[in-house]
């Protein structure tokens, strides 16, 4: 049950003074909430029958696993209740981090991580015949998100409630996640992912605590009772936003926060007159309406359908999640006069950025405040955290849709903006560019409303992810905001939760750490420092190595299981997993391969080092070039790996539907971490820190949290590439001209003319020309240029990886100096320099099974 829920009916016992009923003295079962491995096998037991209502003969292994589920969760919510209380009676102040994604990933594991009982279950499962991990293979991931965003949003919750920061994280309950990519013919597919097809055990609906959201219409003016003139927003249409609790607990603590996910309703989802007239469609299309709001994460926006939706998804998420911090809130504190000092709201990235609006709404229009005390506490509560380089990713939305679909908010921009302008005439008098580009509505011929400049304006804070990157955002992107409002600029470099990413993803490793250095790395990863002194100990290497091998073996049955492709264990694995978009130049390796296919080709006989090329990433379903450079590397796997000159030296493999799940055994696996988007253009990275955290070596450019890991692991541990971003702006300034190196560059030209001539592509000369014809004509990101430096690198690469002692040795220092980039440390850093918020401790001791009150129910 959510802190809510248990805070409401406490609140109603309390207001009407009734004695605790009898029910709720009666003694809560031990098998609830023992952590003994006998009373965990009853448990399990008592879930199956109980719960699943099957006995062992009928009971399959989805059966068991959601067993296995419910006894961890009943675990998880006795701590959870703790902790409600016990942040409702010290009135705590409260983060609550808003994000479009949460790519948590599966929850049973990690939850088992966390409570300790991992081994327990383990062996409890054992003793019964069954396998922990064949019945954690039956959880369907939920795929809310599409990569970083979404899993630094994951991470961070485990950090907050790690840390013991009171939290609550706020999204959408997509019901098909983003897609399920099948690769057929090499071509990505797109298709429903059906993760709530069984149920999930996780999460908890809360229907008592829905909420309404507008959209459309009009509004009307009017002066209140207090002679003040007001707006009503009439809105056109009206949808229910259900909420679902999944709790998420921290680590060795007893402290269990939420992840609060909202599913779209109709307000009247069956229109009974429209169906007796014979209007079976009409009677259901409130509901249809209503629901595709949650369907479907990033529909494809190509339509002004799908960005209509897109708008609609992220206004109604927000919406959502504000009133219901303003319930909570109020019901807590007796007034909303005190949200700042007592709410911390975390705009990840543009998306929920809207809420500034919203908020403003809600205090204004249904709370009755004063525009200047409503602007104070909404820019005192709100901080703002900035993802992306990329200026197209900044969104903006064209006033018309915005204003036919939320005209009150539209109004409320353009007061924001009048009020902003006027500060920034008074500071700049007579520069009409500045005004202009630092305006929340972009001129043109299509006037549209910047939503970074709205999260800018109205957020006390604003921070980068990365050193480089919050450089940019002061340089660059954000710069008129920067010299206007300097002291709300801060840097938090990202990081990534140990507990995920090496306890739970390699626990081979994970023991071997613990084992030399005890187990206080998992809740401080600076203590990975102390296996330095065991880098030039030969047992420690081979044990190292021992255990990549088997990480590896482990790996290539993936491979072999989706791919049904042989790869050999004894190769350098050479891996890309991530988002597939220009910029992080996907194409760039597949442009090495192709070099060293050529090479092979040229000279059978040439000493080429055994690699495979792993990759995985999806490309939105819009997205056609990103769509077509999967083609190309599926095209290109497909002649190497059939080539029998190339047999035993070079294997390629894309792993389709990539999702957490699978990266967990492709970070233990790989060897080779490639990190090489332009420089300049990636926010972070926080796949960089997961390969280096699992001693892979990073081959990158001087990209995002790159620079920090460079600076942390030693030049001599990093493989470096490509032009500085300086020399970017430089290259770009001075003209840059792709062909020219094309021209001047044999084995880049012998690269392309080979994609060109239909080599990848049975001899269709067609297939890949809108790809080369964006790099002879624009090369937006540099490919070209950076090609020799990259292959140059990557010969280095091949070098260092035949001395397989000094190999070992780079990466163990690439684990050992992993520390700065936990999400413990980044999480921390926030609370102290962003929320302003301290730790509040939660604790069992005491806390009797029978205790008596409604509040525990």
């Amino acid at each position: 049950m959510s802190s809510s829920s248990s805070e409401q009916q406490y609140s109603n016992l309390a207001q009407e003074n009734v004695p605790a009923p009898e029910i709720a003295k009666v003694r809560i079962e031990d098998d609830r909430t023992g952590m003994s491995e006998e009373t965990l096998k009853r448990a399990i037991a008592d879930s199956l029958y109980y719960v699943q209502g099957k006995g062992e003969f009928f009971a399959t292994l989805h059966d068991y696993y959601m067993a296995v589920a419910h006894s961890v969760r009943d675990r998880i919510l006795q701590r959870r209740i703790k902790t409600a209380e016990t942040h409702m009676e010290n009135r705590v102040k409260t983060v609550y981090y808003l994000s479009a994604e949460f790519l948590m990933g599966r929850y049973t594991g990690n939850s088992l991580i966390n409570l300790g009982l991992y081994e327990k279950i383990k062996t409890v499962l054992k003793e019964s015949g069954l396998e922990l991990d064949d019945l954690l293979e039956k959880e369907r991931e939920p795929g809310l998100g599409n990569g970083g965003l979404g899993r630094l949003a994951a991470c961070y919750l485990d950090s907050l409630a790690t840390l013991e920061i009171p939290a609550v994280g706020y999204g959408i309950r997509y019901e098909f996640g983003i897609f399920e990519q099948v690769i057929r013919n090499g071509w990505q597919v797109e298709n429903p992912d059906k993760w709530l097809s069984f149920g999930n055990a996780w999460e908890l609906p809360l229907p008592e605590y829905r909420v309404e959201v507008k959209f459309g219409g009009h509004t009307e003016v009017y002066d209140d009772r207090n002679g003040r003139y007001q707006s009503r927003w009439v809105p056109q249409q009206k949808v229910s936003g259900v909420p679902y609790d999944t709790p998420v607990p921290g680590y060795g603590v007893d402290t269990v926060n939420i992840l609060r996910l909202w599913k779209a309703e109709a307000t009247d989802e069956f229109d009974l007159q429209a169906f007796n007239a014979g209007d079976y469609i009409g009677a259901v299309g409130s509901q249809m309406f209503s629901e595709n709001i949650s369907k479907v994460l990033y529909p494809n926006d190509d339509t002004m359908q799908g960005k209509e939706l897109r708008l609609q998804q992220q206004y109604f998420f927000v919406s959502c999640s504000l009133q219901d911090i303003l319930r909570r809130h109020q019901q807590i504190f007796k007034t909303i006069d005190n949200l700042a000092e007592k709410a911390a709201i975390q705009l990840n990235d543009t998306h929920p950025s809207v809420g500034i609006a919203e908020l403003m709404r809600l205090l204004i229009d249904e709370h009755q405040m004063s525009w200047d005390k409503a602007w104070d506490i909404t820019k005192n509560t709100f901080a703002y955290t900035n993802h992306t380089l990329l200026p197209e990713a900044l969104e903006k939305w064209p006033v018309a849709l915005f204003g036919r679909l939320l005209p009150r908010h539209l109004e409320i921009i353009y007061e924001i903006n009048f009020r902003f302008l006027a500060e920034v005439r008074r500071r700049y008098p007579g520069d009409l560019e500045k005004i202009s580009r630092l305006s929340l509505i972009e001129e043109g011929d299509e006037r549209k409303v910047r939503m970074a400049h709205l999260a800018c304006v109205g957020s006390h804070k604003i921070n980068g992810v990365a050193a480089l990157h919050t450089e940019l955002l002061k340089k660059d992107v954000l710069h008129d905001f920067y010299e206007l409002f300097p002291e709300k600029f801060i840097n938090k470099t990202n990081g990534v939760t140990p507990r995920r990413w090496l306890l739970l993803g390699n626990p081979r490793l994970a023991r071997l750490i613990t084992d030399k250095i005890g187990t206080d790395w998992i809740k401080n990863l600076d203590e990975l420092r102390k296996l330095e002194k065991f880098i030039d100990d030969k047992e420690f290497q081979q044990n190292w190595r021992d255990i990549k091998q088997a990480n590896k073996q482990e790996l290539a049955k993936l491979i072999q299981k989706s791919n049904g492709i042989t790869v050999d264990t004894n190769s350098l694995f050479d891996v890309q997993v991530k988002r597939l978009h220009e910029y992080k130049r996907q194409l760039l390796n597949a442009f090495h391969i192709i070099t060293l296919y050529n090479e092979i080709k040229k000279n059978p006989q040439a000493d080429i080092l055994p690699r495979t090329f792993i990759f995985a990433g999806k490309a939105a379903p819009g997205y056609f070039i990103a769509k077509l450079i999967i083609k190309l590397i599926n095209a290109v796997g497909s002649v190497v790996n059939s080539d029998t000159d190339v047999a035993g030296r070079l294997k390629v493999a894309f792993i389709p539907n990539y999702n957490v799940s699978s990266s967990q055994f492709i970070y233990a696996g790989a060897e080779l971490s490639e990190q090489i988007s332009t420089a300049g253009k990636e926010a972070s990275g926080t796949g960089n820190m997961k390969f280096a955290l699992n001693g892979a070596l990073t081959i990158g450019t001087l990209d995002g949290a790159n620079v920090e890991i460079r600076e942390e692991v030693g030049e001599e541990n990093f493989f470096l590439c490509g032009l500085t971003t300086p020399e970017v702006y430089e290259l770009k300034a001075k003209g840059y001209n792709p062909r020219s190196y094309y021209e001047s560059n044999s084995q880049l030209k012998e690269v392309i003319d080979l994609i060109a001539c239909g080599q990848f592509s049975d001899g269709d000369r067609g297939l890949f020309n809108p790809l080369l014809d964006s790099l002879f004509n624009q090369d937006r990101f540099m490919l070209f240029a950076d090609y020799q430096s990259y292959i140059d690198t990557q010969a280095k690469v091949s070098q260092a990886y035949r001395n397989k002692e000094n190999w070992t040795r780079m990466s163990i220092l690439n684990s050992a100096r992993m520390g700065k980039f936990s999400s413990d440390r980044a999480i921390w850093e926030y609370c102290q320099e962003i929320w302003n918020i301290q730790p509040c401790k939660v604790s069992l001791d005491e806390y009797s099974t029978d205790r008596a009150g409604l509040k525990i129910l």
